[in-house]
């Protein structure tokens, strides 16, 4: 039976993901979702992406498959940039990790001090953040918002070029908080990766499409027996 490691994105619950697992495991998958310290797993400390490495090194073997959702993505990314020969394959998933320098962000830092008093009425503090296109940013405690800012730090220092493990990205035409064009991006920079795009898949499909996700990772995994 193969083994599938799965280090999810930035979420509090990974109930969302119980068809897909439960679809994988009635087709003969062994899954084992890491629970991502500070978000389903306690934490009160503020984490880096170096520390974020060392905690999937210790918690995935050597010669695994394994599965990076959005921030996970990013997290094995980074794992694999330093020990490229840690895992047999990579699943990058809408995976993060591609920084981009844009107007949105700089536009998105003149907004925030605009409406920055905005922050101080509790009734308006949703709509400042979803003004900044950060829904998760209003429900976290303070220390995972400074690890949430680390993680968005870290792609400016990620190095692709170490990165020679097999990779399959899969990911959603429609996703619009990881692009399409990201996707093209990572599967530029990746020496050993196939890209596959889903054309009704948008940032997170073990919700939308739970049989299809299941299915194309069954795929990816069949593909290494």
């Amino acid at each position: 039976m193969k083994k599938l490691y799965i280090i999810h994105g930035w979420t509090y619950t990974v109930a969302p993901w119980e068809t897909t697992i439960q679809i994988l495991k009635r087709q003969g998958i062994s899954v084992e979702m890491l629970h991502v310290p500070g978000l389903t797993a306690p934490s009160n400390k503020v984490w880096t992406i170096d520390e974020y490495v060392r905690w999937a090194d210790q918690n995935i073997p050597d010669g695994a498959i394994a599965l990076g959702h959005s921030n996970g993505g990013r997290i094995l990314l980074n794992l694999s940039s330093k020990k490229p020969e840690k895992l047999k394959h990579l699943i990058l998933l809408d995976a993060a990790g591609i920084y981009e320098e844009s107007t949105k962000r700089n536009v998105a830092k003149k907004i925030s001090k605009a409406l920055s008093p905005l922050k101080k009425i509790k009734p308006l503090r949703k709509v400042y953040h979803k003004l900044l296109g950060a829904s998760d940013y209003d429900h976290a405690p303070e220390n995972m918002k400074k690890t949430l800012a680390n993680m968005l730090d870290s792609d400016k220092a990620l190095d692709f070029t170490p990165i020679t493990t097999p990779t399959t990205i899969l990911w959603g035409k429609l996703d619009n908080v990881t692009p399409p064009h990201q996707a093209d991006e990572m599967h530029r920079r990746l020496k050993n990766s196939t890209l596959r795009l889903y054309q009704d898949w948008n940032h997170a499909p073990y919700i939308s499409d739970p049989e299809g996700l299941a299915k194309a990772i069954y795929r990816v995994l069949k593909e290494q027996s």
